[in-house]
């Protein structure tokens, strides 16, 4: 082999080294300055207790309604849940149709594969119950007959509204069934409900959310005008938007944490103070509820949401002061 080729072989694996050296340390500077700037940006809130906090509580303020109203809607869809669990259909027999009839009608109907459960209700059943709820045992034991029917409570796999009106309409031809009722109406009207109170509720996170970069676009436009002598003076040496832009964006990153833990601190005192009433007023009602938190999941989203925030603030307000800063 040449010596020209055996200098070319030494010279490449110098060069490669000589540049991964040269990444590193790029790397590590990098690394440094992000670090020097968190660290100074947070010392710089600290200088300014007051004015820090009052903006860090104006994105808490913004934060907590559509926390709460999502909250209440996770609360409404507890409920539904377990409305959906207890919706039930309730056949009426025919008044023919003696006590072993019904016991018979009954093992058809719970031979039936969309149905989870059947629970039979003679017709002297059905009266005691009626007389108890009423309190009128002693006019309703005069009747010479029992005007009531037996009637089969069914309990349905899918409680979908679609499939158990098909369920009804299919149950309602049976021989021996006069009556298949199904009343789901209010479970309708609480899934609208609920339905609105999901979009209202987005609708007020993308306002507050835009809120948010408002308060922190502001704040951050202020110390871009008060640092603009030495953006200028940086800018004049050769730094970069994005070396300019870091401080300012790592501002933004803390206002916006520290908005979502006062938010969180607020939810909670809020849920503190609101859970003996709620209790009692759940509790008169023979009811057992207590007020839904946001728990792990829910305070990370927050958190990561509020930070989120707070940094695009910091990178729009800071985007567009620094395309109208030139050095003199």
């Amino acid at each position: 082999m040449s010596k020209a080729g055996e200098r070319q072989q030494v010279t490449r694996p110098r060069g490669a080294r000589q540049q991964s050296v040269e990444t590193q340390a790029q790397w590590q500077a990098w690394s440094r300055h992000h670090r020097a700037m968190c660290s100074d940006s947070l010392r710089r809130l600290v200088k300014q207790p007051v004015g820090s906090l009052l903006t860090m509580l104006a994105i808490a303020i913004a934060l907590v309604l559509p926390s709460a109203l999502w909250l209440t809607l996770d609360s409404a869809r507890l409920v539904s849940a377990e409305l959906d669990a207890s919706a039930t259909l309730t056949a009426y027999l025919e008044s023919r149709v003696d006590e072993g009839e019904a016991g018979r009608i009954q093992q058809a109907l719970e031979a039936q594969p969309d149905i989870a459960a059947t629970r039979l209700i003679t017709a002297s059943e059905g009266m005691e119950e009626f007389q108890q709820a009423l309190g009128l045992e002693d006019a309703l034991a005069r009747l010479d007959t029992n005007p009531l029917p037996a009637t089969v409570v069914i309990t349905p796999t899918d409680p979908l509204p679609e499939k158990m009106r098909a369920l009804a309409e299919r149950l309602g031809e049976m021989s021996g069934v006069e009556e298949v009722r199904l009343d789901l109406a209010w479970v309708e009207r609480l899934r609208q409900l609920t339905e609105v109170g999901r979009r209202v509720t987005f609708a007020l996170a993308v306002l507050f959310g835009l809120g948010v970069l408002l308060v922190v676009g502001n704040t951050i436009r202020l110390a871009v005008e008060n640092r603009r002598k030495e953006i200028e003076v940086v800018t004049l040496i050769g730094a970069t938007h994005a070396f300019v832009r870091r401080p300012f964006l790592y501002s933004g990153a803390w206002y916006g944490m520290g908005g979502g833990l006062i938010a969180l601190l607020l939810l909670t005192l809020g849920s503190d103070w609101l859970a003996t009433p709620v209790a009692a007023l759940a509790e008169s009602y023979g009811a057992h509820y207590t007020l839904p938190n946001l728990g792990l999941v829910g305070s990370t989203t927050l958190l990561s949401c509020s930070t989120i925030l707070g940094w695009l603030g910091a990178w729009i307000a800071v985007s567009r002061h620094l395309a109208g800063i030139k050095p003199r």
